[in-house]
């Protein structure tokens, strides 16, 4: 594979990434059901991928299963709150309020792990916080916006925290096993609090579904991955740090979601500081990466 191929193919991931908060708006569903949904497909794919790389993907170590049941149910969290963000608030607010997880990720580390906060973690956490009251519509919980901003943090804080659980799993796993096991136990979480809905999902919304476990989970994982043989893992950090651009314009072009010069501004904060470390800091997460 080519760089120039390579760079295309994370371009098309990034944007895959930002898409699933547009089919998420797409769906009438609640946020248990979509995410129940995406586990059954995303499921179907990583098996796909798993024939495709000739993995196994339940051979795991037991010591390793237990944790990925743990990754597994705030995957659940962390998909179920997006799509409630979306819900109730709109496609920005979500996807701008889930863009923090890479300071959460930071935070999580030092707790956990006892990793000392960098410079550039310390300038990454004061961006990132300085980006989201910029982009807060109004300081007051009625509001759509706000309520839709704060779920979307509580979605990246949930995100963090299962590539921190992951962080144990890396080096005894690949990462569509990781994938793999994480879907499967979405699906095993969220299936008794849906399959009473199961028979009133629509075709329509079936299909929105669908794209979002076999484009927005398998193909986009299958772009990042193939993509790493021929660039490295700051460039690709920096071309997925556009994901809240692509999930934006795409609301706007869409739904008329015209973003305000307020949450244009605060947002590019965020994903500048995003990029920018990511160009600071290469980490095993980012190679081997955890299912969105």
């Amino acid at each position: 594979m080519t760089k120039q191929t390579a760079l295309i193919q994370m371009h098309i991931a990034a944007i895959l990434f930002g898409v699933s908060g547009i089919f998420g708006n797409l769906i009438a569903s609640d946020s248990f059901v979509i995410s129940m949904g995406r586990s059954i497909f995303a499921i179907f794919a990583m098996t796909l991928l798993s024939l495709h790389f000739r993995y196994i993907p339940w051979r795991i170590p037991l010591k390793t299963f237990y944790t990925l049941v743990i990754a597994g149910i705030l995957l659940a969290a962390h998909w179920v709150t997006f799509f409630y963000a979306i819900k109730v608030g709109n496609v920005a607010m979500a996807t701008l309020g889930f863009a923090c997880f890479p300071a959460c990720v930071a935070l999580f580390e030092m707790l956990f792990f006892k990793d000392k906060i960098t410079n550039v973690e310390y300038c990454l956490l004061l961006c990132v916080s300085i980006g989201l009251i910029m982009v807060t519509p109004s300081f007051d919980l009625s509001n759509g916006g706000t309520l839709g901003l704060l779920w979307g943090i509580a979605s990246g804080i949930l995100y963090g925290a299962s590539v921190v659980v992951n962080r144990y799993n890396l080096k005894s796993t690949t990462g569509v096993q990781i994938c793999w096991w994480q879907c499967t136990v979405v699906l095993i979480i969220l299936l008794p609090f849906t399959i009473t809905s199961i028979p009133s999902i629509s075709k329509m919304d079936w299909l929105w579904i669908a794209c979002l476990g076999l484009l927005c989970t398998g193909l986009s994982y299958y772009l990042f991955i193939s993509s790493l043989t021929a660039i490295n893992a700051k460039t690709a950090s920096i071309i997925i740090a556009l994901e809240p651009v692509y999930a934006i314009f795409g609301a706007w072009i869409l739904f008329s979601e015209q973003p305000s010069i307020r949450t244009i501004i605060g947002g590019v904060v965020i994903i500048l500081a995003v990029a920018w470390a990511g160009l600071q800091k290469q980490t095993n997460n980012t190679t081997k990466p955890v299912i969105e």
